[in-house]
């Protein structure tokens, strides 16, 4: 990636980039990092690493990772606000170091085995989704065909979509953004992602046009859907039936819903194994030797958020994983 195209990137990047010379003073910065440090480019640029990070002692670390030319981490840094950072500091030459800042948040006071793992993942994938998002505006100049720049098209609002939720997940609590949405208009989006895949799902909609809006986050409701279609995939699944009906008088939890919308998703894949039903949403609970656990525990959890609850039904030719989400405003 030449200089254009790496500035390219990380202008776009959520994370906070800078670029600090062998004088450990910031010579550049993106936007991101403008924002974590609350100052205007003009005011940060020039300014001391030490004094932007607001702690003496970073001077002399500094100093060690350019002299010996490794890269050089702090966990925990105050910033203007009451936040905290996490930083590193990465020498590219001898004159220029790379400074990346990932700003944190007081965790929520309950939160849930699947968010600590999530919060610790989401700070893994933001740089690889900034550059993701950058080669993918350069193909979408580049290409001439109409097809190949909607496909680059798709890939940018994938990785725009899901650099938010790594955001909000790195954020106090990570609660979902709740608007009134069709939940038909998540499946299409969702079937949509599916089918641009390069072994596409068969998916056969049975849908209830008289369901109303709910409440809901469609970032997060569109993972959710997205994690249980993979899954089914991975079971071995050809094809996925979506299907929508509004249910009455249903338990969640110690609740008993007036009207929620239960979406059924069901796949003809090899089921769950006997072995896993009690633990299946659990965190880092996998059937298979590659899987990251993370995937049910994740869709469970977002269901938890929207005052609903996802279950499990059915065998192998016929898994069922059944939405439930409340109506009622």
């Amino acid at each position: 990636m030449n200089e254009a195209d790496w500035r390219t990137w990380a202008e776009q990047a959520t994370t906070g980039l800078g670029l600090v010379d062998a004088g450990l003073r910031l010579r550049w910065l993106n936007p991101a990092m403008a924002e974590a440090l609350a100052l205007g480019p003009r005011r940060a640029v020039g300014q001391p690493l030490a004094t932007l990070l607001g702690d003496r002692a970073i001077e002399a670390q500094a100093a060690r990772a350019r002299d010996m030319q490794r890269t050089m981490h702090w966990r925990g840094l105050a910033l203007p606000g009451d936040r905290q950072c996490d930083a590193a500091l990465q020498p590219l030459d001898a004159d220029t170091l790379l400074l990346e800042v990932h700003v944190l948040a007081t965790p929520a006071a309950e939160e849930s085995p699947v968010s600590a793992s999530l919060r610790g993942l989401a700070h893994e994938v933001k740089n690889p989704l900034a550059g993701l998002r950058g080669a993918a505006q350069l193909l979408e100049r580049r290409v001439g065909e109409p097809e190949l720049k909607a496909l680059a098209g798709v890939v940018i609002a994938e990785a725009d979509r899901l650099a938010a939720l790594a955001d909000r997940l790195l954020r106090r609590g990570g609660a979902p953004r709740r608007e009134a949405l069709n939940m038909h208009a998540v499946l299409e989006r969702v079937i949509a992602l599916l089918e641009a895949e390069p072994v596409p799902l068969v998916i056969r909609q049975d849908y209830d046009p008289s369901l109303p809006e709910l409440l809901g986050d469609a970032d997060r409701l569109q993972q959710l859907l997205l994690n249980l279609a993979r899954n089914a995939r991975e079971a071995g699944a050809r094809t996925l039936v979506l299907r929508t009906r509004a249910e009455h008088g249903v338990r969640v939890g110690d609740r008993r819903l007036r009207t929620a919308l239960r979406l059924d998703v069901t796949d003809d894949g090899a089921g769950v194994p006997a072995a896993l039903r009690d633990t299946l949403f659990e965190p880092l609970v996998s059937g298979r030797a590659d899987g990251t656990g993370l995937g049910l525990a994740l869709a469970r959890e977002i269901a938890h958020e929207h005052g609903g609850e996802l279950r499990h039904g059915g065998g192998p030719g016929a898994t069922t994983f059944t939405l439930l989400l409340p109506l009622e405003h």
